[in-house]
């Protein structure tokens, strides 16, 4: 039997060449559940807007797995004692912490299944994982659910400054082209150490920090929450509940088996069994892509028309507002969309919408950054900072939306 070459080396075109540390985490990319990643897009319909946002899931997480790498050596070189299982762990936890996103990412958590979130996905992935490699995940789970005792650990995974938030801000930035989101991701990790078992920043790397919350920021209105990658994304969520309620109705719709199951049958959190996972693990990109291609010819007006919007990208228009728009204009634009094609009420919720946008940079009731101070103090980075402006970036900013046909005008 010829052995296989596990060191393999990867070339990212945001850190040069990444190697795979060991062949556990050799296999586990191998394995299919993660494969999978490679046909799932980073950005979801982004590429509407940035034709260059083709990037994966696959991607961004060996990225994140390569600057955990060098947290842990930063660390280490700091004194802070990490064993080699726990090393591991990390790599692991980082690794996978998106194996359960579904096709287009989050645009999928409303539509295909209900009531569970992708991290929740995440979790029974690397559970069942960790049943296929004999328990050598368990100690990786642990620290991605919190519950490892040393708190550090967890913080690295998911905190307002971890690696997943390097990576994507970084990685995105790149393929998109926004140049706004470039952070120095070398330059944060050098500045991390560990205090009372807690990530702090040492105090000289603050203004890293505040562009990495500025970049947040921009990227968030630039980039993800950007008006037309918000259409875009909601029409694919409406296609994909129309299909449903169609399939639910007996129609029959032509599209892939693993797509058909989730189509045919309502999916909750309690339904994800072992077999249920599996099915899931076969639904990426294409399968959804494929079938909006197909239902693009459907007999039903409402099918139809949404996939042609996304195939053709001719989407509907969308107009952000400060305020939030009136029930009146709502009604006054369904009435206009009707005198044109006859719809029920419902029919017409799949054209004429409203809805809103939220972020917030930095959220200081959420797990804090800190600042380590010269006097070995910790404060967090919005006391600690003299720009006035990370108070403001602290605060949430919503925004509205109203979604309809370009055919019809707001009076």
């Amino acid at each position: 039997m010829i052995a296989t070459n596990k060191l393999k080396i990867f070339n990212d075109p945001i850190y040069g060449f990444i190697t795979i540390p060991n062949s556990l985490i050799y296999d586990l990319i191998q394995h299919p559940f993660f494969q999978r990643l490679r046909r799932i897009s980073q950005m979801g319909l982004s590429s509407l807007v940035y034709p260059g946002a083709n990037h994966t899931r696959f991607h961004h997480a060996l990225g994140c797995m390569h600057i955990m790498q060098s947290a842990i050596h930063t660390l280490k070189f700091k004194g802070i004692t990490i064993s080699e299982e726990e090393e591991n762990a990390l790599l692991i936890a980082i690794l996978l912490h998106d194996i359960g996103h579904g096709p287009y990412s989050h645009a999928m958590e409303h539509s295909i299944v209900e009531n569970i979130s992708h991290e929740a996905i995440s979790l029974l992935f690397m559970e069942e994982l960790n049943r296929q490699f004999s328990g050598k995940l368990t100690l990786a789970i642990k620290i991605f659910k919190g519950e490892y005792h040393r708190k550090f650990m967890y913080q690295l995974i998911s905190s307002q400054l971890d690696m997943d938030r390097m990576d994507y801000l970084k990685r995105d930035s790149f393929y998109s082209g926004v140049a706004e989101g470039n952070i120095s991701s070398e330059r944060l990790i050098q500045m991390m150490t560990v205090q009372d078992d807690v990530l702090v920043i040492e105090e000289k790397g603050i203004y890293s920090v505040e562009k990495f919350i500025v970049a947040r920021r921009l990227m968030y209105w630039q980039c993800y929450l950007h008006k037309t990658s918000v259409v875009a994304e909601l029409i694919l969520t409406k296609i994909l509940k129309r299909a449903k309620e169609l399939s639910l109705k007996g129609v029959f719709l032509e599209c892939s088996k693993p797509l058909k199951y989730f189509i045919d049958n309502r999916v909750e959190r309690e339904m994800f069994t072992t077999d249920l996972l599996k099915k899931f693990a076969l639904l990426d990109d294409y399968d959804v892509m494929s079938a909006i291609k197909e239902w693009q010819f459907s007999d039903d007006f409402v099918l139809k028309s949404l996939c042609s919007m996304v195939i053709n990208r001719d989407l509907l228009k969308i107009v952000i507002t400060e305020e939030k728009p009136s029930q009146e204009t709502i009604t006054s634009l369904k009435v206009q969309f009707n005198s044109q094609v006859q719809l029920t009420e419902k029919e017409l919720e799949y054209f004429i919408f409203k809805g809103k946008l939220k972020n917030q940079a930095y959220n200081k009731a959420s797990e804090p950054i800190r600042i380590l101070k010269k006097d070995k103090t910790i404060e967090d980075v919005v006391e600690a900072s003299d720009q006035l402006n990370l108070k403001a970036l602290s605060k949430p900013v919503t925004k509205y939306f109203i979604c309809y046909p370009k055919v019809l005008t707001i009076a």
